[in-house]
């Protein structure tokens, strides 16, 4: 069967080749640039979620090349508003060119991937057997057939041009110059947002660390005067508000705010950047999908797109992966499986930026002396400062990991305006929950072997016994008995592939109770005890029977 092709080989593109590696599926990763990652200002955060995903597809140095953070203050003025302890899950936070590389790395060494760079995608067509990409390259023009495609080519979608799915949103939500710098900063390990700063000029400013002495530090700019979006040289002079020698003059006004005197630093890069806010009408048309920054783009108040792109990579993998492997006379590829991945997703993005939408004018810097005053005498920004920590560090409704409305298939739901489905978070909801993100706990395999539950995702679907004692007792005592042989024929019947674990426990489940997980870590649901019904139930909707008509290729 032909590849699944990939438009874009930025870091959701490259998850996106090395999830469907793990599932025996090649693809073909086609990029318009040069294959190099040169150094830039942008990071990324890393929550627990994101992490583990990375590991599994083959990036495992992410905890290497990133910085974690021992925890997260916010200042107002002279004095200390909130302060997160940062122990119970770590934050990681590295620059976007290491995270790439570190990708780059692992698909050099996966055979079922095929990195071609310089060529740019010019035509796109698509019908009941696949995709046809015409692209332009310095050897001429070229030809490509795939399975399915991906595009995952950017803010400024070529892909998503061709299918003439619309971007809609705001253009300029927030603006901030960034910075990175080499600095000892008096506090080490310690994420800082600086709101109204005692040193003149500046509204807010932030400071988060990264690996080797280095600094990304932030400035939120005033609203609508032109910028640059690109990496460029802090001692030029750029057209818009923020000249080199302005950049000069926030960097050491902040570096000397916080040490009480301006330290020894190195400003290495810079960058004036404007944060849009938009959505895709559409994350599928027939065969092809958007990913990543071709399909949303959000950025205020901390949020971090390319997480929500990882997990766009992390959704579709397994759906792609399970479509690709059914004989080509099945109806998946228009099956309520590919058709969940814009449900899902899209619904997750658009619920973020509702929320942005919703307090925004609650976290913007304040003007004027009434409005201070009032702030002042009525707490609001203490208040609301919980708000902007969720976005700094990927929590809450800014960043937090969704929990999947209940139709275990992904079925087609309604559509609200603006975004989708509301989607719930998982630290809202049991973690019984249809829907959730699994937390991470010892699981013991069916050959006896010990592995944490996030390490087991990404390929099949995981069915897990919760068996109090397994930690307790050798596994060649109970692998075969009690309930197990039971759940290995179950997990053989299923209509997906399916891999048998058990628990010593997890969290409000009774013992006996045997939980169905996707591959990308959501819950599709609970039994108490092995339920071959209920169990058949949760998996059917996900291979269509035989003789379903298919989808339009238009969508």
């Amino acid at each position: 069967m032909a590849p699944v092709i990939i438009v874009g080989a930025g870091p959701v593109g490259l998850a996106l080749a090395l999830a469907l590696a793990r599932n025996e599926v090649p693809s073909l990763v086609l990029d318009e640039g040069s294959g190099l990652c040169p150094e830039s200002p942008r990071t990324v955060v890393l929550g627990g979620d994101t992490t583990a995903f990375l590991g599994r597809i083959g990036y495992t140095r992410a905890a290497s090349d990133a910085a974690r953070w021992d925890a997260f203050s916010i200042w107002r003025r002279r004095t200390e508003v909130l302060r997160l302890p940062l122990d119970a899950e770590p934050v990681l936070h590295l620059a976007q060119h290491r995270l790439q590389r570190g990708l780059l790395d692992a698909v050099a060494a996966a055979p079922l991937i095929r990195l071609t760079p310089r060529h740019r995608v010019v035509e796109l067509t698509q019908d009941r057997d696949g995709v046809t990409v015409r692209t332009d390259s310095r050897a001429g023009e070229a030809q490509w057939h795939g399975s399915h495609l991906v595009g995952c080519d950017g803010a400024r979608s070529t892909v998503r041009r061709l299918l003439k799915v619309r971007f809609p949103g705001r253009p300029a939500v927030d603006r901030h110059a960034v910075a990175t710098v080499r600095v000892d900063l008096p506090f080490p390990g310690e994420a800082r947002l600086h709101r109204e700063p005692p040193w003149r000029g500046d509204r807010e400013a932030s400071a988060r660390p990264l690996p080797d002495g280095l600094w990304r530090l932030d400035w939120r700019l005033p609203p609508g005067r032109p910028q640059p979006t690109e990496p460029v040289d802090p001692h030029a002079t750029w057209p818009g508000i923020v000249t080199g020698d302005t950049l000069l003059t926030r960097v050491t006004s902040a570096l000397t705010g916080w040490c009480g005197e301006l330290p020894p630093h190195q400003l290495l890069a810079a960058a004036d950047h404007t944060y849009q806010q938009r959505l895709a009408a559409r994350f599928r048309t027939g065969r092809c999908f958007l990913a990543g920054d071709a399909a949303h783009l959000h950025g205020a108040l901390g949020m971090q797109n390319l997480a929500d792109g990882l997990r766009d990579a992390d959704n579709l993998a397994w759906r792609l992966a399970l479509a690709w492997h059914l004989p080509p006379d099945s109806a998946a590829a228009d099956s309520a499986l590919l058709d969940g991945y814009q449900a899902e997703r899209r619904g997750a993005v658009g619920a973020r930026l509702r929320a942005v939408d919703q307090t925004m004018p609650l976290l913007r810097p304040l003007r004027g002396w009434a409005e201070t005053r009032r702030s002042l005498f009525s707490g609001s920004f203490r208040k609301n400062a919980p708000l902007l920590a969720d976005g700094q560090l990927g929590t809450g409704r800014f960043g937090g990991a969704p929990a999947y409305p209940a139709a275990p298939s992904g079925a087609r739901v309604p559509e609200q305006r603006g975004g989708g489905r509301g989607t719930a978070l998982t630290e809202q909801l049991p973690a019984t929950a249809p829907g959730v993100l699994v937390p991470d706990l010892p699981v013991v395999t069916a050959g006896g072997a010990a592995d944490t539950l996030r390490a087991r995702l990404g390929g099949a679907f995981l069915l897990v016994l919760v068996a109090p004692g397994t930690g307790v007792w050798s596994a060649e005592h109970w692998l075969g008995a009690g309930l197990m042989p039971r759940l290995a024929e179950l997990a053989a019947a299923l209509p997906v592939p399916t891999e048998v674990l058990v628990a010593d426990a997890y969290p409000g489940a009774a013992p006996h109770t045997v939980l169905l997980i996707r591959p990308d870590g959501h819950l599709l649901g609970t039994t108490p005890g092995p339920d071959a019904e209920t169990l058949t139930a949760l998996t059917a909707p996900l291979i269509p029977k035989p003789g379903l008509e298919q989808q339009d290729a238009k969508g």
